[in-house]
């Protein structure tokens, strides 16, 4: 192996990863929260049954003309929390519950609101926490019986003790819960000094790091979007309904459209993707694509599917590397850039593109020609293929190592994991904690085991110059030379 590739052999491949969704630009999505038998009923919901504040919530809700007794559904206790549960049989792709944009609690209400003229620089989802956490504390808000209904926390790993998330440990959600905790400390910051404190008399209660965070968890766990023209909302009621992995399609189940032919009004419609029996528990898909991480993250719960299980290998060309304009210009010509994510899911494939990136992150030495300009439209399509047992070497010994290291970094083994799974009455944190070491690992045994095939291989492989010296004619396929008189 050349010296010259040695140095980038031990920096490009840097792992575990922060996940990318710790980055400033959030995605909010939906929320968690549960069967219980419900028969059909005038407008109120269950009387006996309910906490007092989901019974005054659903009053309210009633007085505001949004539910009657022709209602689908309706609140009930369930075994995720709260849940929507069917007043009656319920149809596929039925309306469930429709809710007028005056009910909606989106950044443009934060703008209408006591904390508007507060609100002009700041990002959307800043805004809506702010008005959440003065509206929170504020007796006489005419959303109290809507806040009354929100949870203190969920089971979202940001909400997390230090010895909870010491369950962790060697996992990739750990680092990036302990991201995203970073990210919004210094969010809160720059709050506080640019909003908060020139005005205090605005928020006569005071606003902690704890009260931001719980702003976000809500906001993380409640918040539809891919909305019409909406980036981030609060749909009260509708926030009830929860996930279940059985349903496979989730971009159907809610829209909003116009309240009439008439009407400038907007409504949320929610749908139910499948026929529900009355008293059965309404759900929806929350998002195909979200990892078990990105569900822990956001919602406090795992998937039992293995494709939800995933690690995320962050390849990096280092600045370090003699060729890195080069390679630079190469990865940015075919969509790649400077760093490489790659989420590599339990039971599927590597990425599309992943090995032809960190074979251009491993180029060096005798293969350093490729990266002549005479190759730059051509070298990505070589790519494709192994370049040289030099090259395909290195990947190979990099990435296992990388892995190992990272399993390294686990206090317990997957069968230690599944034991203690097996013996049952665990704390729900504790349950998941579990679950995602189990998924990380097998993602992480199976990246190292499809490299060590790769190994393996490595005398049999066809690298550039045989390939190039069969389009030239001059090897057989036999791999012979071919010599003339």
């Amino acid at each position: 192996m050349t010296t010259s590739v040695s140095p980038v052999a031990t920096g490009f491949l840097r792992l575990p990863s922060i996940q990318k969704s710790q980055n400033s630009s959030f995605l909010f999505t939906h929320q968690r929260i549960p069967p219980k038998k419900s028969s059909l009923r005038p407008i109120s919901a269950s009387t006996s049954e309910l906490p007092e504040n989901v019974r005054t919530f659903w009053k309210w809700l009633g007085d505001q003309g949004v539910v009657s007794g022709k209602t689908a559904a309706e609140p009930a206790v369930v075994p995720e929390g709260l849940g929507l549960v069917a007043r009656r049989d319920i149809g596929r792709n039925e309306v469930v519950l429709e809710i007028p944009k005056r009910l909606w609690i989106s950044p443009e209400t934060a703008a209408a609101s006591k904390v508007g003229a507060l609100c002009g620089g700041l990002k959307p989802w800043v805004s809506v926490a702010l008005f959440l956490i003065r509206e929170k504390y504020d007796e006489d808000s005419s959303w109290r019986v809507y806040l009354d209904v929100l949870p203190e926390c969920t089971d979202s790993t940001i909400f997390w003790s230090e010895e909870e998330l010491a369950e962790l440990k060697g996992t990739q959600l750990l680092s990036t819960t302990l991201g995203v905790k970073e990210y919004l400390e210094n969010e809160f910051s720059k709050l506080e000094q640019e909003i908060l404190l020139p005005n205090k008399n605005m928020f006569p209660s005071g606003i902690t790091l704890e009260d931001f965070i719980w702003a976000f968890g809500i906001l993380r766990s409640r918040a539809f979007a891919r909305l019409r023209g909406q980036e981030l909302v609060l749909i009260p009621l509708a926030d009830l309904i929860n996930h279940n992995p059985e349903i496979k399609t989730g971009d159907d189940a809610y829209e909003i459209k116009g309240a009439g032919l008439f009407s400038r009004d907007l409504l949320f419609s929610l749908k139910s993707p499948v026929y529900v029996k009355a008293g059965g528990q309404v759900y929806i898909q929350y998002d195909v694509n979200k990892s078990n991480q990105e569900l822990a993250l956001d919602y406090g719960f795992v998937d039992s599917n293995p494709n939800r299980n995933s690690y995320t290998l962050t390849i990096g060309i280092p600045e370090s590397d003699p060729f890195f304009g080069d390679k630079l210009d190469i990865a940015e010509t075919n969509g790649m850039a400077e760093t490489g994510y790659f989420d590599i899911v339990e039971g599927q494939s590597l990425p599309a593109g992943m090995l032809q990136y960190i074979r251009l992150v491993a180029l060096g030495g005798s293969d350093a020609f490729l990266l002549e300009s005479i190759f730059s439209n051509t070298i990505w399509g070589h790519l494709e293929l192994p370049v040289s047992r030099t090259n395909e070497e290195l990947i190979c010994r990099v990435v296992r190592d990388a892995c190992k290291s990272a399993l390294s970094g686990f206090a317990t083994t997957i069968e230690e994991d599944e034991k203690y799974l097996e013996e049952g009455k665990l704390d729900s944190r504790l349950e998941l904690a579990l679950k995602v070491r189990i998924g990380e690992k097998k993602v992480l045994q199976q990246i190292d085991k499809i490299f060590k095939d790769r190994e393996l291989e490595l005398d049999v492989l066809e690298y550039y110059q045989e390939r190039r010296l069969k389009d030239l004619g001059l090897v057989g396929e036999q791999g012979e030379i071919i010599f003339w008189e």
